[in-house]
């Protein structure tokens, strides 16, 4: 072990007191360990990590349709106020929230021997008891309007800004408990049952908010959310981690801010793909257009909306399953770009169909280009790096990602007040170019990686 590791490891391992060092579990020691023996503790684990992993994903994205950003909350807000500004401020904590912290945490997730102690405990207080404060708005917004909207946007901005914070973690986590050929099939498993139990949630509120009177209904809502999400940190909470020695050197924020720039103008691939997947985000644009779209062209019911918010799911479904298996055995590169084409034909589609039944076609396939990007978008990253390295790579990504997010909506906004023609256009073409990057310009990390400055090397 070389002088940094040993500095590193001394820094990660040494007694700290207080409560913030007892819940991150820093005052315990570290085993020297053989890599040989902890892909063997990875091995062993793996069956139990799937099961409690999979139950985790399962209760989040049941509890998470109680309070979805698209549906349930903006109508709690419209109930609350009439002033748009509640739903833009909305749309912008959604997008945005989990996204934004990431980079900021990597530096110091690097120097964790354990990332699991983050994700539930740090996680319970920064993520999952802030929903309950969502509660609390629907309790008291019979008697007091105003209270309830101030309650609500803290307790939401709360929950994703914490979620975001610890985001970095958990995604590492992952790839410490399952072996990099397992990844893309645990991952698009769980996404497929979240989705199911998601849509089972989506049903269930919509007979809440109709069988009681309002705020009762959306206390019930909100309840089984807060519920459901707590009980998914219970199931992550029995997740099994190996710790490791951290290897990285032992640097200030400020270090580590300074030598991003040149992490990317070294690792060709990586700013490659960072670009191209940027561009994925800002093709996005014109998504949450696509319904108004087609209300407003053909005066479709609420009851075939309905329908293809269905239809979204089966392709979101569908895609989490094939990409999940298929980016096992033939990399996460080739998921992305077929999700960045099945978007590109479903705006495509959008931008002419002749008639309203093609919208099912449309959702359909932004459904599976969603699915691309939770699959692969998220677990591609994890491979352009050594595991030292993996919160910062992670950090840079979703951050990046996330400071799209915020521009793409105003821009797709700006663009639909020339005619949603010119959105869904503009939104094809820029996919079509992030398609192309991504295909000529960018090598897929699981078989070329940037291990010296302008040095790729192809493994067999």
């Amino acid at each position: 072990m070389n002088s940094t590791t040993d500095t590193s490891a001394a820094v990660a391992t040494r007694p700290v007191r207080g409560p913030l060092a007892w819940l991150l579990r820093l005052n315990l020691p570290v085993p020297e360990r053989s890599e040989a023996e902890i892909e063997a503790e990875v091995e062993r684990d793996y069956s139990w990590n799937f099961t409690v992993n999979l139950l985790d994903g399962g209760f989040f994205w049941f509890g998470a349709s109680f309070i979805s950003a698209t549906t349930i909350l903006p109508l709690f807000v419209s109930k609350l106020s009439d002033n748009p500004f509640w739903i833009g401020l909305l749309a912008v904590i959604a997008q945005a929230a989990w996204f934004l912290p990431q980079l900021f945490t990597a530096n110091w997730l690097e120097k964790l021997a354990r990332q699991k102690p983050v994700v539930v405990n740090l996680g319970l207080f920064l993520e999952r008891l802030p929903v309950w404060g969502i509660v609390a708005s629907a309790v008291v917004a019979g008697r007091s309007p105003a209270l309830a909207l101030g309650i609500l946007f803290t307790s939401y901005a709360w929950h994703g800004l914490g979620a975001g914070w610890v985001a970095a973690s958990w995604q590492d986590l992952i790839a410490r408990i399952f072996p990099l050929d397992r990844r893309g099939r645990f991952f698009g498993t769980t996404m497929f049952v979240g989705n199911g139990a998601a849509a089972a949630g989506a049903a269930l509120s919509g007979w809440l908010l109709v069988a009681f009177p309002f705020p009762t209904n959306f206390a019930y809502v909100f309840g089984i959310a807060a519920t459901a999400i707590l009980l998914s940190w219970f199931s992550l909470a029995l997740a099994r981690e190996p710790a490791l020695t951290p290897k990285g050197p032992h640097r200030s924020n400020r270090q580590f801010m300074v030598e991003l720039p040149d992490l990317l103008r070294h690792d060709h691939n990586f700013r490659r793909f960072l670009l191209s997947r940027m561009l994925m985000a800002m093709g996005g644009m014109g998504t949450g257009f696509v319904t108004v779209a087609a209300v407003q062209r053909w005066h479709i019911p609420d009851s075939t909306v309905g329908l293809y918010t269905a239809a979204l799911m089966v392709g979101q479904m569908t895609g989490n399953l094939t990409f999940g298996f298929l980016a096992d055995r033939k990399g996460h590169k080739l998921c992305m770009q077929l999700g960045i084409l099945a978007s590109l034909l479903g705006f495509a589609l959008a931008l002419a169909a002749p008639v309203a039944e093609l919208y099912f076609l449309v959702f359909t396939l932004l459904g599976i280009g969603s699915a691309a990007v939770m699959v692969s978008g998220i677990l591609i990253v994890l491979e352009f790096c050594e595991p030292a390295r993996r919160p910062t790579y992670i950090g840079i990504a979703n951050t990046g990602v996330g400071l799209v997010g915020i521009v793409a909506p105003l821009l797709g906004a700006a663009l639909a007040e020339a005619g949603y023609g010119w959105l869904f256009a503009a939104s094809a073409l820029v996919l079509l170019l992030a398609w192309a990057l991504m295909r000529w310009w960018v090598r897929d990390p699981r078989w070329a990686r940037a291990t010296d400055p302008g040095k790729e090397i192809t493994q067999p």
